[in-house]
C-alpha cells in the first residue's frame, strides 16, 4: 500500500522517539532524510538498517515529482528532518502537498518539535501563541517585527546562535526593553538552558557570550 509517513525524530536526546516511529522507520521501503548522516546515527542506535535518501531544501524542488510518483506506484516512504517534525521550519511541505494532490495517503506521527517544550517551560502564557519560525534575514525583517509588536499572544521565534544577540537587540528596540521573554537553547541535550527575564535582562545575561546550539526566542505578547 503506497503511503508517505511523516516521522518526527528527537531534537537532541536520541531516546525521545516512539516505538511506532521506530517500527515505521524499519518497515518502509525508503527513508527520506534531511541529513542522512544524522539519521544514520539515529537508525544505528536503534539497530535499524534501512535505505536512506537525501531530501533537503536544496534538492526537494527537483525530486518532489519523482518521489511522489514512486509512492503513488506502490512504494512506502518515511520522511524525517534533521531533528523534530518535518515541515516545521524544515523541508517536507512540498512533498506532502504533492502526495495529497495525487491522492496518496499521508500519515503524520505525533512526536518531538522544539517549540512546544520551550513554550511550556518558558514561564510565558502558553494558552495562546503564534509560531513565526525564522524571521526574514534582511528584506522585510523590520516590517515583520513592527507587525509582531502589536501581537497579544506569546511569540515564538527560531534563530541561529550567531544571530541571537542581534535578534534580541532588535526585539528590545522594537517591543521595548521591558517586554518579558525567554531564550531556550540545546533542548533535551546536556547543556539545556533557559534564560528568563525581560529582553534587556536576557541581553545583559548573554553579554559578549555567543550562545551555542539550537536557539528559540519566546516573547510575551503586548
Amino acid at each position: 500500500m503506497s503511503k508517505l509517513y511523516i516521522v518526527p525524530t528527537p531534537i537532541g536526546n536520541l531516546e525521545d522517539i516512539t516505538l511506532r516511529a521506530l517500527r515505521i522507520l524499519e518497515d518502509v521501503d525508503l527513508v527520506l532524510a534531511e541529513d542522512t548522516r544524522k539519521t544514520g546515527i539515529l537508525l544505528k542506535k536503534h539497530s535499524i538498517s534501512n535505505k536512506t535518501l537525501s531530501h533537503h531544501k536544496f534538492n526537494e524542488h527537483m525530486f518532489v515529482e519523482q518521489l511522489s510518483e514512486r509512492i503513488l506506484n506502490g512504494e512506502v516512504m518515511a520522511l524525517v528532518s534533521e531533528a523534530g517534525t518535518p515541515g516545521i521550519s524544515d523541508p517536507g511541505y512540498l512533498l506532502i502537498r504533492e502526495c495529497i494532490r495525487k491522492q496518496v495517503e499521508v500519515e503524520c506521527l505525533p512526536g518531538p518539535t522544539a517549540y512546544v517544550p520551550a513554550l511550556v517551560a518558558s514561564g510565558l502564557p502558553c494558552d495562546r501563541f503564534v509560531f513565526e519560525g525564522f524571521l526574514p534575514q534582511k528584506k522585510g525583517r523590520q516590517k515583520r517585527l513592527n507587525a509582531l509588536k502589536e501581537e497579544n499572544r506569546t511569540i515564538i521565534l527560531y534563530e541561529s546562535p550567531h544571530r541571537v544577540s542581534k535578534c534580541l537587540l532588535q526585539l528590545s528596540d522594537t517591543f521595548g526593553k521591558d517586554r518579558p521573554a525567554c531564550l531556550a537553547r540545546e533542548l533535551t541535550k546536556i547543556h539545556e538552558e533557559f534564560i528568563r527575564g525581560t529582553l534587556e535582562e536576557i541581553l545583559l545575561r548573554l553579554g559578549e557570550k555567543q550562545p551555542k546550539g539550537e536557539c528559540i526566542i519566546l516573547v510575551g505578547g503586548k
